[in-house]
């Protein structure tokens, strides 16, 4: 046993030593248009992200047009002012490279990786979409039709699938992560063609983008090249709206029953927890990774391994750039209730509140949570990403050389203290998804 605590803290130390002599050396500047920059250069391979990460997500919806901010990340792919209609993405793969976006409550993120003898082409055709993107009513009206069968596929017609809206829907009552990325069909619909193009103009702008370019590049000539094709786009004067509202503080549990075409109930708790980069949020990590992170975790160990309770056990962390949500979900085995499947996800989450975490677990959940960190930023598309989110959301941008340190600096008793003070039935709602009765 002692040889295997020994071996724990070596590893763990040569990975916190690993980390720490290569740190990622990067360069950061603002456009006179507002348009923040960040330039990494890795030159391990001949490839290069070119990636744009505006800062609007769903939250920056109106509530009557849910969805706006996932129906960009369509709509961008249409074409621009040089670029051909449909044209987009098959002018990135003739070039030898890859394309893609993705869409969260706080911000939406385009990406390209590219051969490095084409960042010239990345460059030039991110400009191009941020100065002049088609928002017209033939790409309007291809979209909807698009993001329409996308919801669809990915929740209404998926078991489980609408389990993350009806959770944020019953956890937030006035803050606008009370609806999720997806949107409403209903809405998509009935928006028109100026209120897209409104949308654009004001959150479509350099003064709300980080524009990210790592890989096999020379510095000096990237600059000149973001100057000839970004520089001079104007900064916007339109005013982007962020929320303002406040999430009142949750007094009493909350609970749902959803009917939904299943074979096996499910419960799912949802704590409130504080907004990503706050100190608890590391304690926070920690916390879900000791509940749910790998096979020998403690709801895996004990609801699925020993009392073969549930099939399935999740406990994820949604920090988001306001204060976000902790989930612990659970699939039940075959014959079990959702009450019961409850109170047994109850006394595990007791446990984290009472008994001491062993020298050993803890020092295998650091070790899990370092080999994780690492491996996130091991690649290039890990690095771009946040470097961007780091700047744009936790508005610094070296927490990708230091956040590490934080995460390591958590102690057992933060873990514990954050447990006591978050994971509280009034901090909470609980819903059970229960199958239709056929």
């Amino acid at each position: 046993m002692k040889r295997l605590v020994l071996s724990a803290l070596l590893l763990g130390a040569g990975l916190a030593a690993a980390a720490q002599s290569n740190k990622i050396a990067f360069t950061e500047y603002d456009l006179p248009n507002g348009l923040h920059v960040i330039l990494h250069q890795d030159k391990t391979t001949p490839t290069v992200a070119v990636t744009m990460m505006y800062h609007v997500g769903s939250k920056n919806e109106d509530p009557r047009r849910t969805g706006f901010a996932h129906f960009f990340e369509h709509l961008m792919f249409e074409g621009s002012e040089n670029v051909e209609r449909g044209k987009y993405i098959n002018m990135i793969q003739s070039a030898g490279g890859t394309v893609n976006a993705n869409t969260s409550f706080d911000r939406t993120y385009y990406y390209q990786i590219l051969p490095s003898n084409q960042l010239a082409l990345g460059l030039w055709m991110e400009a191009d979409r941020l100065k002049s993107a088609k928002i017209d009513q033939q790409g309007v009206e291809t979209q909807r039709q698009v993001v329409k069968e996308e919801k669809k596929q990915r929740i209404d017609n998926q078991p489980y699938g609408s389990l993350l809206e009806n959770t944020f829907a019953t956890a937030y009552e006035v803050f606008p992560y009370r609806w999720t990325p997806i949107g409403s069909a209903q809405y998509i619909d009935q928006a028109s063609l100026p209120e897209f193009m409104n949308f654009y103009k004001t959150y479509y702008v350099p003064n709300n983008a980080t524009l990210t370019i790592a890989g096999d590049l020379d510095v000096n000539q990237t600059k000149a090249w973001v100057e000839q094709y970004f520089g001079s786009i104007p900064k916007s004067n339109i005013p982007i709206i962020r929320p303002s509202v406040t999430e009142p503080a949750q007094m009493e549990e909350g609970r749902r029953v959803i009917f939904d075409n299943i074979q096996l109930p499910a419960v799912i708790q949802a704590y409130h927890i504080p907004a990503q980069g706050t100190p608890d949020s590391y304690a926070i990590n920690l916390l879900t990774t000791l509940l749910s992170g790998g096979q020998s975790s403690r709801l895996n160990k004990a609801l699925v391994d020993n009392q073969q309770k549930a099939v399935q056990v999740a406990s994820i962390p949604m920090p988001l750039e306001h204060p976000g949500l902790f989930i612990n979900l659970a699939i039940a085995n075959m014959g079990v209730d959702a009450q019961d499947l409850e109170r047994a996800l109850d006394v595990e989450i007791e446990r984290v509140k009472t008994e001491a975490i062993t020298d050993q677990e803890f020092q295998k959940l650091r070790n899990k949570i370092e080999t994780d960190f690492i491996n996130g930023i091991s690649t290039l598309e890990g690095r771009t990403e946040k470097l961007a989110s780091y700047h744009m959301l936790y508005k610094d941008t070296n927490l990708i050389n230091t956040e590490l340190d934080k995460l390591l600096a958590v102690t057992k008793e933060d873990i514990q203290r954050v447990a006591n003070q978050y994971l509280t039935k009034e901090n909470r709602v609980v819903l059970h998804y229960l199958p239709k009765e056929r």
